[in-house]
């Protein structure tokens, strides 16, 4: 899966983000310790550990590097986050990938919205209207989330004023 990752997620003129939860991926903040990527937790202000420990984070990820291996390695089938592609910076993807946390019931109330785990994006953004994936992408070119069956990563750009799906054929003996 590795590899087929890696030949998905990677262009030379775009800069590759991931978008992990931190409750679904263990240890995370261990993990930004001990292979030090470049990241950034989306909630604002300083956090106390436990919630540290679940928040979600932005990672530029860098082919052939420890961490990206390690999570590219690992991540298949957990549903521990999204990726992204675009031109834009990390401090650009993170102000972009904030605005996004928040969502309003009906009745105006805040509500947490957890796009960023991929049994939601990948719905929701079925369902959007064209504001709403506007919204969504902002400066994204192209978002990925492994699909529920886990046999294909999709990838969802914008063309025009359409979504498109697009199902990338993950290796079929499990080892990419």
């Amino acid at each position: 899966m590795k590899q087929d990752l890696l030949k998905y997620l990677f262009r030379e003129e775009s800069h590759t983000y991931a978008v992990l939860d931190g409750a679904s991926v263990p240890d995370l903040p261990g993990r930004f310790y001990e292979l030090r990527p470049p990241h950034f937790c989306l909630y604002m202000g300083e956090l106390d550990d436990e919630l540290t420990h679940v928040a979600p984070y932005l990672v530029q990820l860098h082919p052939q590097t420890r961490f990206t291996d390690w999570l590219l390695g690992e991540c298949w089938g957990k549903h521990w986050g999204i990726f992204a592609q675009t031109q834009h910076s990390l401090i650009a993807m993170r102000k972009h990938f904030r605005t996004l946390l928040t969502v309003y019931d009906d009745k105006g109330q805040p509500l947490l919205f957890r796009y960023y785990d991929p049994r939601v994006l990948s719905p929701f953004l079925l369902t959007c209207n064209i504001e709403e994936l506007e919204t969504m992408f902002g400066d994204v070119n192209y978002y990925f989330a492994e699909s529920d069956d886990k046999s294909n990563l999709l990838r969802f750009h914008l063309k025009d004023t359409q979504l498109v799906q697009t199902q990338l054929k993950m290796g079929a003996d499990g080892q990419g």
